[in-house]
């Protein structure tokens, strides 16, 4: 109701300038018309009035006041519940648990780029290749530590197979633990082979800074090859040369 009333108070005022304005063109034309000093002088003054009455009957321009925007703090409310706040941002944020986490494992690869890693007795828990021809079991435990290591490494899974049947139902076994879970392991780079030998000339080939495994003797060839490796075993953890690590899982050497 105020504004409706200041708008045609407005409008009235408008009005009124623009009439005064007319009629003092009137009088300044008919001033003039005479050329005496005191005409020029009444000139002059109904100039002086104009501008005096323009300024104070001319109507005022109202700005529009900028909108305050509600600060959620002050609403008792948390930056988490304003609508429309993008919850991407919240997911790089990590716990102190995880940067733990993170530093332990960059410090136990040392610098590691590349990582070979045996699939039997590390990620499986069958012991032989004749076992895995009719079962493969995942350890629940092992999944995190994988996803984790790919984080900071380039991951090769490897193993002994006696048949092609086999390939698939580790395969398999791998996919249903979600190994292979976006930012995990790829699948391609699950490599199979049929004797030992082969295992030591995977490793070889791919150049590995780390490799991880369940056979001494393997560990014992490579160690001339590898900067590092992990002996995953029963004995005691601890280190048996220079560039030999033991430890009794894959999980409890990277915690």
């Amino acid at each position: 109701m105020s504004d409706r009333a200041a708008e045609n108070a407005g409008t009235l005022v408008s009005r009124l300038a623009r009439h005064l304005n007319r009629k003092l063109s009137d009088v300044i034309s008919i001033l003039l018309n005479h050329k005496s000093v005191g005409s020029i002088g009444a000139v002059a003054g109904f100039a002086i009035a104009f501008v005096f009455a323009w300024k104070v009957l001319r109507p005022s321009q109202r700005r529009p006041r900028p909108k305050r925007r509600s600060n959620p703090a002050a609403n008792g409310r948390s930056g988490g519940d304003v609508a429309g706040s993008d919850s991407s941002d919240l997911d790089v944020i990590r716990s102190p648990r995880q940067v733990v986490q993170g530093d332990t494992m960059r410090r136990k690869l040392g610098g590691c780029r590349k990582v070979t890693c045996q699939l039997i007795g590390v990620i499986l828990e069958e012991k032989s290749p004749e076992e895995l021809q009719t079962h493969v079991t995942v350890r629940e435990s092992v999944a995190k530590v994988l996803f984790d290591l790919t984080k900071h490494c380039d991951l090769y899974l490897m193993e002994t197979v006696l048949d092609n049947e086999t390939e698939e139902r580790v395969l398999s076994a791998l996919e249903s633990a979600g190994i292979f879970r976006p930012g995990g392991v790829m699948k391609e780079k699950v490599l199979f082979c049929s004797t030992e030998i082969g295992r030591t000339s995977f490793v070889r080939q791919l150049e590995s800074d780390l490799h991880i495994d369940t056979n001494l003797e393997i560990i014992s060839q490579l160690s001339r090859f590898i900067g590092r490796q992990l002996y995953i075993s029963a004995m005691e953890e601890g280190q048996i040369a220079p560039n030999i690590f033991t430890s009794t899982s894959l999980e409890h050497f990277f915690s």
